[in-house]
């Protein structure tokens, strides 16, 4: 597995933290979209490193239209010379409408025509192919030379998509090039639906193995180096993995443990605003289930014992302060093991 770090989202710090990234020699660096544009940043640790892989992780797609994303992707690619990742997601229902304004139908299918999309207008730029896409959600007709980036050595770059739920990961493997895993997940959701929808989606693609298919794993792991340390860290992830699981969509995750009811809770709480108590309805059962917890030893061994021969791409899912030296503590026993 290659190990992956995730940038912090503070934007003053990103050139230094990339460098620190880069020399503590881990294979990528990742942001996700929240509260800054996360290119912004990619942008500068493509000027601050040499050699990680660089990419979102995950950008929001249906925020934008494929065009939008086809120049960033595009020109990402040139500037970071081929080491740059599109990495997009769908959000949900309420964010794309009331938060960004924007349409929100059948996720899935809009995904894929989406990416079908971002294609075809990099074809347009790269291979001088005319364009002429027409689908369900979007149309891209037109494209003149004077709006038309010039090929480049690089060329478009891959496209990963995140997902949780069958449709949309078998979306993923049919027409994307790699997939991130949601930390809000177990070893038995993985191999029982996530992997056979990523190979149903290859064979609808024409290869039903996942060879040359990137499996990208944001792990959540609660690390400490005494106990008052590793209890923080524990509080912290059960808070956070309760936030994932007040959401609808990720509860075919629950149901398949048969924690359907403990979902449906979480999301009326939610509701009510009761961020902080949600936490305590993760039991250490299910909190075991997501998460790699103890020492740092501990947890680099235990996230190899997991996810060694899975995953091709792993990376730390932290919600809680913890020192860079500790994590890599994590991923020195993880290459050990």
């Amino acid at each position: 597995m290659k190990i992956d770090a995730t940038l912090p989202h503070d934007i003053t710090r990103t050139p230094e933290v990339a460098r620190r990234l880069e020399a503590a020699a881990y294979d990528g660096i990742w942001v996700g979209e929240t509260a800054h544009d996360p290119f912004l940043q990619l942008l500068q640790a493509s000027e601050a490193t040499a050699r990680p892989t660089l990419g979102t992780s995950i950008a929001i797609a249906f925020g934008r239209t494929p065009l939008t994303l086809a120049h960033v992707g595009f020109d990402l690619a040139q500037y970071s010379r081929g080491r740059f990742v599109l990495g997009l997601g769908s959000q949900v229902k309420p964010h794309i409408e009331r938060r960004f304004s924007m349409p929100w139908s059948r996720p899935a299918a809009r995904m894929r025509e989406f990416v079908l999309g971002l294609r075809a207008i990099w074809s347009a730029w790269q291979e001088g192919t005319p364009l002429d896409f027409r689908g369900e959600f979007y149309t891209h007709t037109l494209m003149t030379p004077f709006f038309s980036p010039k090929p480049h050595q690089w060329g478009p770059p891959p496209v990963f998509l995140a997902g949780v739920g069958e449709k949309m990961t078998e979306v993923a493997g049919e027409v994307a090039d790699g997939f991130f895993v949601h930390p809000f997940t177990t070893r038995e959701y993985l191999d029982t639906v996530t992997l056979p929808a990523l190979r149903a989606g290859r064979a609808k693609a024409g290869n039903g193995a996942l060879d040359g298919f990137t499996v990208c794993g944001p792990s959540f792991v609660a690390v400490g180096r005494d106990d008052a340390e590793l209890a923080e860290a524990i509080r912290a992830t059960k808070q956070q993995i309760a936030f994932y699981a007040s959401t609808p969509a990720y509860r075919g995750v629950l149901e398949l443990h048969g924690r359907g009811d403990t979902g449906r809770e979480l999301t009326r709480m939610s509701k009510e605003g009761k961020w902080r108590e949600m936490g305590e309805l993760i039991d250490d059962e299910l909190f075991d289930l997501m998460t790699i917890a103890g020492e740092p030893g501990a947890v680099g061994r235990g996230l190899a014992a997991r996810w060694a021969g899975t995953y091709d791409r792993i990376s730390l899912y932290t919600t809680y302060e913890v020192a860079p030296e500790v994590l890599l503590e994590v991923t020195d026993a993880l290459r050990r093991s």
